[in-house]
């Protein structure tokens, strides 16, 4: 049952990655809407939800620089455990799908601070792709939602770890 839980899981994030250029470029000329722009920094919880994870649940840290007049941003993440953390660098693709809202792919690298100790992705470090959302609720105020896919993030294991993050962040 776990491993098709996995197996769903993977074949959605890769579903998504590949939905989402398509869906950037159908949007009609007229109907563009703008999303979210600007810088956060933020936490929140992060569950791990593959097997190998002796640390399910946890926290996260994370912070967007916005490139301005481009579609990408510069995202750092951090997860943590009460055994250790995860470092990752993203680079993201930013869609606005409503006002002050994006949806937003990317892909970086996690360095686990301390290899062999579980965090909410995995326990080695690994290539990372990330998919979210993120939606600025007041003018100061955002929310985000992701999930990370560890590529080969188990020491003891090729398999791959998924986490899940949500929370909310100071924008400026």
């Amino acid at each position: 049952m776990k491993s098709v839980f996995k197996s769903i899981a993977t074949l959605s994030v890769l579903s998504l990655l590949a939905a989402v250029p398509v869906l950037s470029v159908a949007k009609p000329a007229s109907a563009q809407l703008i999303g979210m722009n600007g810088n956060y920094l933020g936490g929140g919880v992060s569950v791990g939800v593959t097997d190998g994870n002796s640390s399910d649940v946890g926290g996260n840290v994370q912070g967007r620089f916005d490139v301005p007049l481009a579609p990408v941003s510069l995202r750092g993440s951090v997860l943590f455990s009460d055994e250790t953390a995860a470092l990752m660098p993203i680079v993201s693709y930013d869609i606005g799908v409503a006002p002050n809202t994006n949806v937003y792919v990317g892909a970086g690298y996690s360095f686990v601070a301390d290899e062999g100790r579980a965090t909410p992705l995995g326990d080695k470090n690994a290539p990372v792709i990330t998919a979210g959302v993120e939606t600025g609720v007041t003018r100061n105020i955002a929310l985000y939602g992701d999930a990370k896919l560890g590529i080969d993030a188990y020491r003891d294991s090729s398999n791959p770890a998924v986490s899940l993050q949500v929370g909310a962040a100071y924008r400026f």
